[in-house]
């Protein structure tokens, strides 16, 4: 369906230098949001991070993405997809429903989305804060589709760049502890921790 790399490999189009420039950086970012009017994705997560993540989701901001994401967690579409890309101090990503499933051939996790179309983009002036969650896309800014990506720390040179679908307001400490990836691009590399259930509630 897709064979370019959903958030352009993690690398590509946002440049390697921008990349060591935020590790450097060291800041954990804004605080946790507060709690809005959802609605809400609860995601139990499970291997080296246990527990569940509470997604604030943001239709003032992103319409048409929100819209996406919750259609599919509402068919189950997100359940044992993994976080196939990680990179410590910046961001956990997964959502592809089409190679990311548990017990699929996770090497084309990442290159994947799903049955729906891709979105046009819905930038906003949103910040990338740390526990922001983003769509991931393709280097053409309308493709995003399912993939999504948590901040772990601040990533303001995405601002602008990436459409912001929510905020974490519950688990950020499950968030810290996802398996990092030690392969290319930061892939995960053995067995990538896993979105073992998403449930949207309003």
């Amino acid at each position: 369906m897709r064979n370019d790399t959903m958030i352009v490999g993690g690398l590509g189009l946002i440049g390697a230098g921008v990349i060591a420039f935020m590790l450097a950086d060291g800041s954990n970012g804004a605080a946790v949001a507060q709690d809005g009017p959802g609605p809400n994705l609860e995601i139990t997560v499970s291997g080296e991070a246990n527990g569940t993540i509470v997604i604030d989701m943001l239709p003032d901001v992103a319409p048409a993405h929100v819209e996406q994401i919750t259609g599919l967690a509402a068919e189950g579409a997100y359940d044992n997809v993994v976080f196939h890309r990680v990179i410590d101090g910046f961001m956990a990503q997964t959502g592809d429903v089409q190679h990311g499933l548990v017990g699929g051939d996770l090497r084309r996790a990442g290159t994947g989305g799903s049955d729906r179309p891709d979105i046009p983009a819905e930038f906003s002036d949103v910040p990338f804060d740390r526990g922001v969650v983003g769509m991931a896309r393709a280097q053409n800014p309308n493709s995003a589709n399912s993939q999504f990506f948590i901040m772990f720390d601040q990533g303001y040179f995405l601002n602008g760049q990436y459409t912001v679908v929510g905020r974490v307001v519950e688990g950020m400490e499950i968030v810290d502890t996802i398996k990092r990836g030690t392969g290319p691009n930061g892939s995960v590399v053995g067995d990538p921790d896993v979105m073992t259930s998403v449930r949207v509630v309003e």
